[in-house]
């Protein structure tokens, strides 16, 4: 089976082409989800600042106020699948948008830290399901052979809720109770998300799964302009038969322990390096260089712009680059970058009078992980585990890179309280170094690749046998 992917390139040019109109709306709208996500990224480190002015939180309770959304996400996708599975993708993703719009709303009219924390862990239960079923619709609502491009989609739409963000935060900076607006107006995309959920179909792979096949059919029909639709029907029964049969359990067995390793190992790096505190707090960073509050909140906007315009090359070019050579030359810029930002806080000669080259480090940060980590990590997961167990894998790769984003950002505050800015991004340095051999030594390049080649330079043989269904002896496994 040959791994189906298209640049974002391709994706634009199928959208604009004018055929398959419809399959193009679906993915803009489900990719809703991956706006939600951005935005309550990027809006929380505009808002803190201000959040603290008015409530006079310590480091511990501003962590929180930053934190407890991860908490949240990580529930949300250890209970996604199973909502996706039993009320449908469809349906799951218009209570996340319902439940977004309720928490941020309720996080605008907070009276007190308590209550803040507690919207903001509401608002991770639709993150966290969003940021799974998101990708997962789109994927199965969309044409193999443009398949790899939506993924990455979903990824610009996060940067762009990113930037939305900052420059949400920079028009509200002077208006009287400009965090609440802040943290309010996440309400518009999360009602924009349930609605638009009610006038799209059910994935074609969940009306199979419960038999009703000629629903699928009729979707398949509205959204295929020119395949084999009984072939690919066909294909998602045997699909949804065979990851029946594996387990959870499964997943971490001796034989295919070495693609989760490397989806794993791919989540918890991705946060690990730092991005989110990045994220968080932009604004708090860019004030360490000596920038104004005023100051910190516009330039937040130049870094948000950065990640998106880099998230969109990185799209363009993944197909005829290379997944891994962007993943490595990217993590070697960030990483670099890290090292020379926490210099500049650690060493006073080289941060008198010379904020820009704290700005200059972050943007390089950005950069690099808008070209490697950012868009990468999504699609490769995507791509590593096969079908039989692709959504488990995939659920466990969301849930640990949820659960190290939580670590880095709770941490961080506490992290440059006790040993100063510099020693925190070195830190984050050292962890770039390691990612970079980890991705020399045991990612693989997955462009224009089978699965097969692929399950057989990460795993060896007895991993492509546990794959498709046959043990080394030779002997069939059972589903």
């Amino acid at each position: 089976m040959t791994a189906q992917t298209t640049s974002g390139l391709g994706f634009v040019r199928y959208a604009a082409s004018g055929r398959n109109r419809f399959v193009t709306g679906i993915a803009l709208l489900a990719a809703l989800g991956g706006f939600l996500f951005g935005y309550d990224t990027g809006i929380i480190g505009q808002a803190l600042p201000f959040i603290q002015d008015e409530f006079h939180p310590g480091t511990l309770a501003s962590s929180w106020i930053v934190a407890a959304i991860l908490i949240g996400a990580m529930v949300g996708a250890g209970v996604s699948g199973y909502l996706a599975d039993r009320i449908s993708r469809k349906w799951t993703k218009f209570l996340s948008g319902c439940v977004y719009t309720v928490a941020a709303l309720a996080a605008a009219f907070a009276r007190d830290v308590t209550w803040l924390i507690v919207a903001r862990f509401v608002l991770g239960l639709s993150v966290g399901t969003a940021s799974f079923v998101a990708p997962e619709y789109i994927a199965e609502q969309t044409p193999p052979k443009i398949r790899g491009g939506t993924v990455t989609y979903n990824q610009v739409m996060v940067t762009l809720g990113i930037l939305v963000a900052y420059i949400i935060g920079y028009a509200l900076a002077g208006v009287g109770g400009n965090w609440r607006w802040m943290l309010g107006l996440g309400a518009i995309p999360g009602a924009a998300l349930a609605v638009s959920m009610i006038f799209v179909p059910h994935s074609p792979r969940w009306l199979a799964s419960k038999g009703r096949l000629d629903e699928a059919r009729r979707v398949l029909e509205r959204t295929r302009a020119d395949s084999d639709i009984d072939a690919e029907l066909r294909d998602i029964r045997e699909t949804a038969q065979a990851e029946a049969s594996w387990s959870i359990r499964d997943l971490f067995g001796a034989r295919v322990r070495p693609l989760m390793l490397v989806g794993i190992g791919l989540a918890l790096f991705q946060q690990f390096v730092g991005i989110n505190t990045v994220i968080y707090f932009t604004s708090t960073i860019l004030r360490y260089t000596g920038a104004s509050l005023n100051q910190s909140i516009l330039l937040a906007v130049y870094v948000g712009v950065t990640n998106l315009v880099a998230t969109i090359v990185a799209v363009l070019i993944l197909d005829r680059v290379g997944r891994r050579r962007l993943l490595l030359a990217g993590t070697a810029l960030l990483t670099a970058s890290l090292f020379v930002l926490g210099a500049y806080f650690a060493l006073p000669a080289l941060n008198q009078g010379a904020s820009w080259v704290g700005l200059a480090c972050v943007i390089a940060y950005i950069v690099g992980f808008a070209v490697g980590l950012g868009p990468v990590f999504w699609l490769m997961i995507s791509e590593i585990y096969p079908l039989h167990f692709r959504s488990k894998a995939m659920a466990v790769a969301t849930i640990g890179n949820w659960a190290a984003n939580f670590v880095v950002s709770y941490f961080f505050l506490q992290e440059v309280a006790a040993i100063g800015q510099g020693p925190t991004f070195w830190i984050y340095g050292v962890i770039g170094i390691g990612a970079i051999a980890f991705f020399w030594f045991k990612v693989p390049e997955t462009k224009n690749r089978s699965l097969e080649e692929i399950e057989r330079e990460i795993g060896g043989d007895r991993l492509a046998a546990a794959v498709t269904g046959d043990d080394p002896s030779g002997r069939s496994r059972q589903g």
